[in-house]
């Protein structure tokens, strides 16, 4: 899906200039965006993502009241380069210091990825998160589970109205019921083109694993409006012999669905929004702040945090990143090495799996999650430090992030789930917000 982008040209008319630079445009942003027939500023507008100036002239400052009147996010792209020119400074802020909000990227990535982001909010409104799960909150560690708003009707319904995404719920149980189901033969044709270390995984364990990745194709084959996939795993394990770590990561490869450990539908808009705006690599996991002290430890079963002093910095702006044993859910084509392994957890069957992955040794890294209100991102960008492994633990092997201000991460946190994104990108998720009209927590 590409962005629909009008370009908008000032009266009495278009001059060489701006044809100039709207077929500049169609050509630079041909895989990202669809340039449509060029508009006259207060003209009523087609249906689009967003409108485009291709061309900035002194006539602006003696239309302000046809600049809001713009409904639409307003991009600012005058420059041969796909990006904003100098000159355009003087009306940018005069727009922004009339309430005349405007989006102008500075580098022709910014611009490929602001259409990236117009595109994935047009999709999000026609997009369904399929989560399965039956009674949430009643099963295993019913004292932490009952906890989570991602399961609130409250919850589902302001992410309704702020980006349009339907939740669409189904039976655990009978998802579960029906892998059981899947024969031995669809099993060996799901694998027979799929290549990981299986290491100590007994030929039953991937089996029931590849079982239900089959029965989650088969909900995404019936309806191609599915675009995320999330389940309650932990919580109402019970109902199944396996995890869907290993179906998670396969249909996110194959196909570029999200997901959802233990169905949080907001992390899963939360990778939606930002993993197809971004193109980073990216994961889900859990984060466990050196500051929480043994609150922190107990859950993981370990002793103490890393030694981190080697690296510098108070001790207080690092954090241990785990998920389910190990570092979290992470696609193989994100990773510097990908093993399924047995499961580590005691909450889950003996036959489920776990992946261990790793992002890569050390670099820049971003922690993001949308808050509860669905109008915010708390974003901290950090470093990826180094490993952390802890034998006979719930955190055989985690991430050891330092960010720039642990304290005011804890006063900010939306959950202990959290996005990982790898690299900085403090640029295009402030243009992000301005797609999305969120606000951006940096941290």
């Amino acid at each position: 899906m590409k962005a629909r982008l009008i370009p908008l040209y000032f009266e009495p008319g278009r001059d060489e200039g701006f044809g100039r630079q709207v077929e500049a445009l169609k050509a630079l942003l041909a895989d990202r965006a669809e340039i449509l027939a060029p508009v006259a500023l207060g003209s009523p507008l087609p249906a689009a993502d967003a409108v485009v100036f291709p061309q900035l002239l002194g006539e602006a400052y003696r239309h302000l009241a046809d600049f809001k009147k713009i409904s639409l996010p307003i991009l600012i792209v005058t420059s041969q380069f796909g990006t904003l020119s100098m000159w355009d400074w003087e009306i940018i802020d005069y727009l922004r210091s009339e309430g005349v909000a405007t989006i102008a990227p500075y580098t022709l990535a910014q611009t490929r990825n602001i259409c990236s982001a117009l595109a994935t909010k047009r999709q999000l409104r026609e997009a369904k998160f399929l989560v399965f799960q039956d009674n949430p909150g009643q099963g295993a560690q019913a004292e932490i589970f009952k906890r989570f708003y991602w399961w609130e009707p409250q919850c589902t319904a302001r992410m309704a109205r702020k980006f349009g995404v339907t939740i669409v719920r189904e039976s655990f149980q009978e998802l579960a019921r029906e892998a059981k189901g899947i024969p031995d033969r669809q099993v060996q044709d799901a694998w027979k083109d799929w290549h990981a270390s299986t290491e100590g995984l007994t030929d039953r364990s991937l089996h029931s694993a590849l079982r239900l990745y089959v029965a989650l194709r088969r909900r995404i084959d019936a309806d191609p409006a599915i675009r995320a996939v999330g389940i309650n795993c932990l919580n109402e394990s019970h109902f199944c012999d396996s995890t869907p770590c290993l179906a998670f990561v396969m249909l996110f490869e194959q196909r570029g669905i999200v997901w959802g450990c233990e169905a949080d539908t907001v992390s899963m808009l939360t990778e939606y929004v930002l993993g197809h705006s971004l193109g980073a690599p990216m994961m889900l996991t859990n984060l466990y702040p050196f500051v929480m002290g043994d609150a922190a430890l107990r859950h993981e079963r370990i002793e103490k945090f890393p030694d981190v002093s080697a690296y510098g910095g108070d001790p207080a702006d690092y954090l241990l990143l785990a998920h389910c044993g190990y570092m979290g859910l992470m696609p193989q084509s994100f990773a510097t090495r990908w093993t399924l392994r047995p499961k580590v957890l005691a909450i889950v069957d003996p036959n489920a799996v776990a992946i261990d992955a790793l992002f890569a040794t050390a670099g820049p890294v971003t922690l993001a999650k949308l808050h509860a209100g669905m109008d915010r991102l708390t974003v901290a960008p950090g470093e990826l430090k180094d490993y952390a492994q802890y034998p006979g633990s719930d955190c055989r092997n985690g991430a050891v992030i330092r960010i720039g201000d642990g304290h005011r991460l804890m006063s900010s946190l939306a959950s202990h789930h959290y996005l990982l994104l790898s690299g900085h990108h403090r640029a295009d998720i402030d243009n992000i917000g301005k797609v999305f009209d969120l606000g951006i927590q940096w941290i």
